[in-house]
């Protein structure tokens, strides 16, 4: 028997379309999907409803993903808390950068439904490894 260890995501998207994209990617998987058009409603967000996962864009208003990452994994509460970065950046440094802000994957803008879903299974698997919550 397989245990799910994500089930509710927060994936943070200012635009609109794209959130609509990646939340019908992921509930159509079974994924509750929750949204967040900025960081700070992130982070109130991610205090109130505590999400197994987080999807983030990195150019928002305000704070950008890789703040809002920092943040987060460096807060004891939520630093266990698998985080993917999305961007439409495809150079090595842009996969670099987000490890260093403590990203646990970085997935590059436009990606399909199965590359979304293979990066969430395989943190499943990381965490599920490292007996995450």
């Amino acid at each position: 028997m397989s245990i799910t260890w994500i089930a509710t995501i927060l994936v943070i998207e200012d635009c609109l379309s794209e959130f609509k994209l990646v939340s019908s990617y992921l509930t159509e998987r079974g994924y509750n999907v929750i949204n967040a058009t900025s960081a700070k409603e992130a982070l109130e967000i991610i205090l109130e409803e505590k999400p197994d996962a987080i999807v983030t864009d990195v150019v928002m208003p305000g704070m950008s993903g890789f703040e809002l990452c920092r943040f987060i994994k460096t807060n004891p509460t939520n630093q266990k808390v698998p985080m993917v970065i999305c961007s439409n950046k495809n150079q090595e440094i842009h996969h670099f950068w987000p490890k260093k802000q403590g990203a646990d994957a970085y997935i590059t803008k436009p990606y399909t439904p199965e590359q979304l879903l293979s990066v969430i299974k395989f943190l499943e698997t990381m965490f599920e490894k490292s007996s995450y919550r």
